[in-house]
């Protein structure tokens, strides 16, 4: 980023939730003429007032950091928000709980935007049900240049990943625990999801979802 936070950003988040620089200054503790310095560009406000700034203008501190606001109703640590970070150079995967700042190798990773399997012919995950398992298979290269890196299940409630590597086949079994999406992260072509399978109910068994 070039610079972590600017005037613009703090004057359209006020704005856009009808509060004054008063508003702003009482409720993180500093003059409203601060605020308007801030919103006029000629200074920004201390790292260590990031955060409650965020807080006062309702938005997560990578929001604030980026100006990228995405609404969004449930703002708690709900799983079905889950954000994916691939670094390019290692391979390391982060999981997250919505957008952050993250780096790893020196590089600064991007979010991982997640298309629909279903619609694309090499990702179209076949999914089946065995036993209480969620059962993944795909005709899928796995080679060094060219392979599933990652496959993940994901409920409002937990996160499950398992990794692959190279040369293994594109098999993984989840046990099921609810409705949510299934992904997988090709190397080459990103992020691909679907949603799981409705279950129905068996005979003599509780419901699964």
């Amino acid at each position: 980023m070039s610079t972590y936070l600017t005037a613009e950003t703090i004057r359209t988040l006020r704005e856009a939730r009808g509060l004054t620089q008063r508003d702003i200054a009482e409720r993180i503790g500093v003059t409203d003429k601060a605020v308007s310095k801030w919103e006029s560009g000629r200074g920004l406000p201390d790292i260590s007032l990031v955060e409650p700034l965020a807080g006062a203008l309702g938005v997560s501190i990578a929001e604030l950091l980026t100006g990228d606001v995405r609404a969004n109703a449930n703002r708690a640590g709900n799983m079905l928000r889950s954000r994916f970070y691939v670094c390019p150079l290692c391979g390391n995967v982060i999981h997250a709980l919505g957008e952050g700042s993250f780096s790893c190798c020196g590089v600064t990773l991007l979010p991982q935007e997640a298309e629909d399997a279903a619609e694309d012919p090499g990702h179209a995950v076949h999914v089946e049900r065995i036993e209480n398992d969620w059962y993944l298979t795909l005709d899928h290269p796995m080679t060094k240049d060219h392979f599933i890196s990652f496959a993940a299940y994901v409920t409002s409630e937990r996160t499950t990943l398992v990794k692959l590597y190279p040369e293994q086949t594109m098999e993984v079994r989840f046990p099921m625990r609810g409705s949510g999406y299934l992904y997988i992260y090709c190397n080459r072509h990103g992020l691909f999801r679907l949603r799981t399978p409705r279950v129905e109910r068996r005979a003599g068994q509780l419901p699964v979802l």
